[in-house]
């Protein structure tokens, strides 16, 4: 594996939280993070599984986001170790608890970064659990267009080689 310029990866984690940030914004849509990914990418979602290739990544965005639009998504850390990028972010359903306190959930994404600007994998970690607890507990109803996730979806997290 190639050791790539931190200032190079620094600068592609910059843009890609830029567009997180206008997704947060209502600026952009979820689509938009393929730009940030090579042609053969495998991406690992916590309900969705595997998915692999930047046209079944750009689908996969607009399918698995449909009806979610009043969730969101802040990142609130990110790190670098050599071509791995963590970004630490924070899943927050609708509503509130009795207390007062959002429904929200701690992600991490882990990014491989493979240069040009683009990421060959991205894992993202969330306990479903948690998130289903919170959705029963809120009473939360899917937005139309909501696409479940597969039944079975292809659990393999392995990197691309």
């Amino acid at each position: 594996m190639t050791d790539f310029p931190k200032a190079e990866i620094e600068a592609t984690l910059a843009r890609y939280i830029g567009v997180r940030e206008a997704i947060e914004a209502g600026n952009a849509d979820w689509p938009d993070l393929a730009q940030f990914f090579t042609d053969d990418a495998v991406y690992i979602d916590p309900a969705w599984g595997r998915v692999q290739g930047v046209e079944h990544l750009r689908a996969f965005f607009a399918e698995s986001m449909s009806g979610l639009e009043d969730w969101r998504f802040p990142i609130t850390e990110t790190a670098i170790t050599g071509n791995v990028v963590f970004v630490k972010w924070i899943q927050i359903s609708p509503g509130t608890r009795d207390d007062g306190t959002p429904y929200q959930q701690s992600g991490l994404s882990t990014l491989i970064y493979a240069g040009d600007g683009k990421f060959s994998y991205d894992e993202d970690l969330l306990n479903m659990v948690h998130v289903n607890e919170d959705l029963r507990a809120s009473g939360w109803m899917p937005g139309e267009g909501f696409n479940m996730p597969p039944k079975h979806p292809n659990r393999d997290w392995s990197r691309p080689s």
